[in-house]
């Protein structure tokens, strides 16, 4: 049977059929109770250690014992030595305790290098945080894990660890978090070469200093959650109570089924609705991070537009057709029958072995919690990575033998791992209509009634096609290899050759006797048959392997096997699909033969040695064309005027020497004979310098082609990129060539073999067709991309992409309508609906969504009918997709074709939104190297709202995002104790300063306020969510925090402490949805859901007000920096404000207008600045102002020049970076009533008794007695006042 492969066609998700189907899931988890203990490092200095040659390390500490302490070596410990500076008078902790650790960690090799400290590791707070583990688990390092059994509580110890003790792998913790750190550990400690040499003992050796203690008198268990756990080494109560926030929020959501999308019955206005989708996932494996980081830009612009009160669709599906679950179910199938079930591998056995941890490279995204094992392997395979066999995959999962029987059947994927999908995205908080929910495949009858009426009208509109065509290809699916059916090589297409056929003259040396009779070929892969007139010999690798292949009754061809299996799918071999081999030969064995090839002028030409062939590219026959080929000149020049080399493989002088370039292309730079005028040119002197003889291929082949004119042959005179088509036409025609096509890069199918191309009678979708291609076109340019990258990248997909298949007959999926040979590319679609899939005919599909005639003799009611197509009408077209970048290329242009080709303009897409991959921690996600999270992991490890709050921080461009751990321990404890002070705020409400705003400081904070609802509102509504979580978040808690310092003994607001409650509440809404809703009822008790809350209200902000604001902060900074170098008389002094000594009395001058020789400056810079393009007139015309102005005028221009000068270019610069503004006499706001209004503040800030503010013009110098000359030093100016202290 065929199927159709599911391309990107207009999804039914919109469309709501009552389904009574669930998917749910069951999980269960093991709850374990342990004591916690916890360690502290004490920072040592290396110097301290002193190593002796003959007794081991001894150490001198000159702040403890004034005795020298002697380590002493630790029983069954394997030679860890410890010296114990301080005895505990604690408990001992005990295998299977919680150990939280602060450790200081030096590697005795590298000069005592410090590789790490947990003091480094600081918390929001500046707080080092602790790295904890299960005593006995096996993660950390043995040597710590023997010291801190025989510590006590109160203990302080230092330890040397020996290599045997210490880090036998790169995966042992713990680990330096800086990836440069890490890398330096491990390849000091790993170092072949040194190990080699015996230093291990050097290289391997580590010192910790551990102090352990009881913290606060309290033991953490380890049930349910607790305190500490196992996987991250530090507390968890935090993280644990935002996972406690969301489950109890998950209930209040289930209870008041916020996420249910029901249309209204007239047409939505403009911004009343927001129907946003999600390319459907592979469903083979568990959600990882990078589909969350893709989904989350769409979560986050569904959440926002519900948030401002738009009915939000947000639809979820699940693709299940394709190759993936088939190929890995037959996997297991072969395993099964070749190893038994459950099988037994078998055991590579090999001299030497490592302990290595393995991880899986799964399947496509199998990527599920636990897909780590520890076991034996060879060095070889240590290095590969990878497990062999998909029942070990599986089995890493966790799954027993009994269960992934299962899994040989495919259907069994499906059942399987959807509702775990679900259920992870309902965990975490994804606003999807659940009952508008599917899979893909015929085992959703719903599903595929709705392809077939799509496929069925695409044919009889013309764009579905059958054709013969090259196409990449698996022999052992038995069927086209689409991008995502490959496990590598995604968008590799063919690359197709010319097959130049070389006759072999006889009479044919003894190892050919057996080929007499028939017409024998050595087939030469050629991108350029123009070139062909001047052959001069032909090139084969020596030590190749090559075959004499079959390719009908008479002709052979002598190829690579991989070229003749190629062939063989290509209809050009003796039996179909099968090569057919008559003889086995080497390079050498061909090296001599006599050869006529087409059109060349040299009518017998030779096998010649060459040792650059590549015989996995090609043939493995190559022509030489030593007038245009750089490669071919230089190999040529060798085998002439080396004597020794041609003697090596045999070569006869008779079938070098007499053979010289022929010229056939006339280059406009090199001539027509480029090849040997370039190589002489570069001085290139063998067919070794492979980089200059790349760079001189990449020049003549440009030049040539485009601009080169042929000289020779039928076609001289004509231009070669004209001749070449011609010229191949004709070779063909006359049977003198053959096309050939391969993959332009090694592909590999998902089960496992390489794919060859194959010449397949398909059918296909006719992308690229013009009329097609122009409606695609015209839908491209009304659609919001939000990145002009993004444009560009669909503008070349355009321009390139072609026929694409859209069937095959292997895999699951949809059979074809009109072909029962192919597949077509309740979430089952069970048969419970009140509409049946057999009644969903294509007349129905017509009138639902393309304004069709009322199926008059339709079994479904009119009024359902017209219920269902009043839900499309409302929710269609959909106004976001959200899709990693990778699916430009395919997805999402094949979306913008198909919409052009079944709907009306008003129903094409507005808008797509692409983002860039996730890397982890600044690497590459990978599961082979264990850098990997799946979605579940994530949000067990960090909550599912510190999850969303590291992939919108994570980035917003196309650009790679980094989703950082840190950024999600650090959103723990940023929204926990937000909720702390929330909570602290309210019980506190009464002591709060009741009426309405009236100081300065309210003013700023309530002007913050409104700054950032509107700046958020900016980014969420563009989609930027990084930026809005600056605007709506950190900016605001700034503005809070400087709220708190400002107001001083008058106390805070209670109605702005509860406007900005609410603001923030509802700004982080989108992407903290279960704290917010949490702290809208329980903390601000408010009724009804935060996430339909309406977004906050606010007025226009008062930038002037802001610019006070900054310049009183920025005062205040200044000051305390000149205030602490007056104390110290250092710049960099670090200086208690409080001392003694310290002065108490603050004088501030301040001049809020420019005036004198800066005013008229400023007036010649207004004058010569243009607004329209925002730049100044050149600086010639500047200084002839400067010349003619009244200051120049009273006294040596020159020295007017020096003056001004320095000030006029400081001018220039700051409009550059502020705005014109800067050229204004003087600030929007009085100076002087800035700071007299904030003088409290300044004084608290700074620690003064008295402050006084000063203008210049009331000639206040006076008061500054001795310091009036700092004063007339440094004079104030708008923006810059001057402090002295007294």
């Amino acid at each position: 049977m065929r199927m159709i492969k599911v391309v990107p066609l207009p999804c039914p998700t919109y469309l709501y059929i009552p389904h009574p189907h669930k998917i749910e899931a069951s999980s269960s988890s093991t709850q374990k109770s342990r004591r916690a203990f916890s360690l502290s490092a004490l920072s040592i200095s290396l110097s301290a250690l002193v190593f002796s040659n003959g007794n081991g390390p001894t150490t001198s500490i000159s702040w403890a014992n004034p005795q020298v302490p002697k380590f002493l070596e630790l029983p069954n410990s394997g030679g860890v030595k410890a010296l114990d500076l301080r005895i505990g008078d604690g408990e001992t902790p005990i295998d299977g305790d919680v150990v939280a650790i602060h450790y200081y960690g030096r590697l005795a090799a590298k000069q005592g290098w410090r590789f790490d400290s947990t003091y480094d590791h600081k918390d929001e707070t500046g707080e080092p945080i602790p790295f904890s583990f299960v005593l006995g688990s096996g993660k950390v390092i043995s040597g710590i894990e023997t010291a801190v059994r025989s510590m006590k509580v109160g203990g302080l110890r230092r330890v040397i660890i020996p290599p045997s003790q210490g880090y036998q792998n790169t995966s042992q913790e713990p680990l330096p978090p800086n990836y440069f750190d890490r890398q330096r550990l491990f390849t000091t400690i790993f170092n072949p070469t040194r190990l080699a040499n015996g230093e291990g003992a050097t290289l391997g050796t580590v010192i910790f200093d551990i102090e352990l203690f009881d913290d606060d008198g309290r033991f953490c268990g380890f049930a349910d959650r607790e305190v500490m756990a196992e996987e991250g080494g530090r507390s968890f109560a935090r993280r644990n109570q935002l996972l406690d926030i969301e489950k109890q929020v998950h209930k209040w959501w289930t209870e008041g089924d916020v996420f249910r999308a029901e249309p209204k019955e007239s047409p939505p206005k403009v911004g009343e609705k927001f129907f946003g989708n999600f390319p459907f996932p592979y469903m083979n494996g568990y959600l990882h991070l990078g589909h969350a980081f893709s989904l989350s830009k769409l979560e986050f612009a569904a959440a926002y537009h519900r948030l401002r009160g738009a009915r939000v669709l947000l639809p979820f599906a699940f693709h299940c057709t394709g190759m993936p679950r088939k190929a890995s179910a037959d996997k297991l199938s072969r395993e099964i029958s070749r190893f038994g079930n459950p099988p037994v591998f078998p055991v590579v056995k090999e001299e030497e072995s490592v302990e290595t941890e393995v991880k899986v490279e799964a399947e496509g995204n199998q990527g599920l919690p636990g897909g780590n094992f520890k076991g034996k392997k060879s060095k070889v395979l240590a290095k590969t990575g990878g497990v062999k066999y998909q029942w070990e995959i599986m089995r890493s999962y966790g799954l027993s033998d009994e269960e992934i029987a299962r899994f040989t059947d495919p259907y069994y994927w499906l059942t399987y791992f959807p509702p775990l999908a679900v259920e992870d995205m309902k965990e975490f908080g994804l606003g999807c209509d659940w009952r508008r929910t599917f899979i893909t495949t015929d085992m959703n009858p719903y599903f595929d009634s709705f392809v077939w009426w799509q496929m069925r009208k695409l044919k009889a509109s013309g764009k579905i096609v059958k054709d013969l065509r090259y196409t990449v290809y698996s022999p052992l699916d038995g069927q086209p290899c689409a991008d995502h059916d490959r496990a590598s090589g995604e968008g590799v297409i063919p690359q197709e050759y010319t097959l130049i056929k070389m006759e072999v003259l006889p009479p044919f040396p003894p190892k050919m006797s057996v080929l007499e009779g028939k017409k024998v070929y050595l087939a030469a892969a050629t991108l350029r048959p123009e070139t062909m007139y001047g052959q001069t010999n032909a090139w084969v690798l020596p030590e190749g392997k090559y075959g004499v292949f079959e390719i009908n009754d008479t002709e052979v061809f002598v190829l690579t096997y991989k070229a003749a299996l190629n062939l063989a799918y290509q209809r050009l071999s003796r039996i179909p699909e099968k090569p057919s081999c008559l003889l086995e030969l080497s390079g050498q064995d061909l090296i001599g033969l006599p050869l006529r090839s087409p059109l060349a002028f040299n009518k017998t030409i030779y096998t010649l040695p060459m040792l650059s062939v590549l015989t996995e590219k090609g043939t493995g026959i190559v022509t030489s064309v030593p007038s245009d080929s750089p490669d071919d000149y230089m190999a040529l020049h060798d085998l002439k005027s080396k004597p020794a080399f041609r003697a090596k493989f045999g070569v006869k002088d008779e079938w070098v020497l007499p053979f010289e370039i022929v010229p056939i292309i006339n280059h406009p730079d090199f001539g027509d004979r480029s090849a040997e005028r370039i190589c002489i040119e570069k001085k290139i002197k063998s067919q070794n310098e492979r980089d200059k003889l790349d760079e001189a291929k990449k020049t003549i082949y440009k030049g040539g082609f485009y601009e080169g004119t042929m000289i020779v042959g039928e076609f001289a005179g004509m231009k070669v990129q004209e001749a070449k088509g011609l010229i191949r036409s004709n070779l063909l025609e006359m049977n003198q060539a053959v096309i050939y096509s391969e993959p332009e890069k090694k592909v590999m199918s998902r089960s496992g073999d390489e794919c060859v191309v194959a010449l397949t009678d398909q059918w296909y979708l006719t992308y690229g067709e013009s009329e097609w291609r122009k409606a695609a076109e015209e839908c491209l340019a009304s659609i919001n991309l939000y990145s002009d990258e993004t444009r560009h990248g669909f503008e070349h997909t355009l321009s390139w992409l072609n026929q694409w298949a859209c069937s095959r007959n292997f895999g699951l999926g949809t059979r074809i309508p009109w072909d029962e040979d192919f597949l077509k590319g309740d979430m089952y679609g069970n048969d419970h609906s009140s509409v049946k899939p057999e009644q969903l005919t294509d007349e129905i599909w017509e009138f639902l969504f393309c304004n069709g005639p009322f199926p008059e003799n339709s079994s479904i009611s009119s009024s359902l009918l017209k219920e269902m197509k009043q839900e499309f009408d409302y929710w269609y077209p959909f106004d976001l997709r959200v899709s990693g970048k990778d699916l430009i290329q395919n997805h999402l242009t094949f979306c913008i074709y198909n919409h052009t080709a079944m709907f009306p303009k008003h129903h094409w897409p507005r808008g797509f939104r692409c983002n860039g991959h996730i890397m982890l921690n600044s690497e590459k996600m990978s599961k082979s190297t264990g850098n990997f999270r799946t979605l579940r992991q994530a949000i067990e490890e960090f909550s599912a709202d510190a999850t969303r709050f590291a992939l919108a921080d994570a980035g917003d461009g196309m650009d790679d995002a980094n989703f950082v751990f840190e950024t999600a321990n650090a959103a723990i404890l940023r929204l926990t104790k937000e909720i702390a002070w929330m909570q602290e705020v309210l019980s506190a409400e009464p002591s709060l300063r009741n009426g309405p705003p009236s100081t300065y400081a309210d003013r700023v904070f309530a002007n913050e306020i409104n700054i950032a609802v509107r700046t958020a509102e900016k980014n969420y509504s563009e989609y930027m969510f990084r930026e809005a979580l600056k605007t709506g978040f950190y900016d605001l808690q700034s503005a809070r925090d400087e709220y708190r310092l400002s107001c001083g003994s008058g106390g805070m607001n209670r109605d702005l402490l509860w406007q900005f409650m609410d603001v923030q509440t509802r700004l982080i809404a989108p992407i903290c949805p279960h704290y917010a809703e949490y702290a809208w009822r329980e903390l601000l008790k408010k009724d009804g859901y935060v996430i339909k809350a309406g977004w906050p209200e606010a007025d226009l902000p008062d930038l002037t007000l802001k610019k006070a604001n900054k310049y009183l902060q920025d005062t205040i900074i200044s000051m305390r920096k000149l205030l602490q170098k007056q104390v110290s008389g250092s710049k960099k002094g670090n200086v208690n404000l409080n001392s003694q000594n310290k002065p108490t009395v603050g004088l501030i001058y301040v001049d809020e207008q420019y005036g004198g020789w800066k005013k008229e400056c400023l007036g010649i810079l207004q004058r010569k600045f243009d607004t329209s393009t925002g730049s100044f007139a050149p600086d010639k015309e500047i200084l002839s102002e400067l010349q003619k102005s009244d200051i120049a005028q009273q006294g040596n221009f020159k020295q007017i020049q020096k003056l001004c000068m320095p000030f006029l270019r400081f001018k220039k610069d700051e409009v550059l970076s502020v705005g014109v503004q800067a050229l204004d006499l003087r600030l929007p706001f009085g100076e002087i009533e800035v700071l007299e209004k904030n003088s409290d503040l300044i004084k608290r800030q700074l620690g003064l008794e008295k402050l006084e503010i000063l203008s210049m013009i009331d000639d206040a110098l006076e008061i500054a007695g001795p310091h009036a000359a700092v004063v007339r030093q440094n004079p104030p100016s708008p923006g810059n006042p001057t402090a002295i202290f007294l």
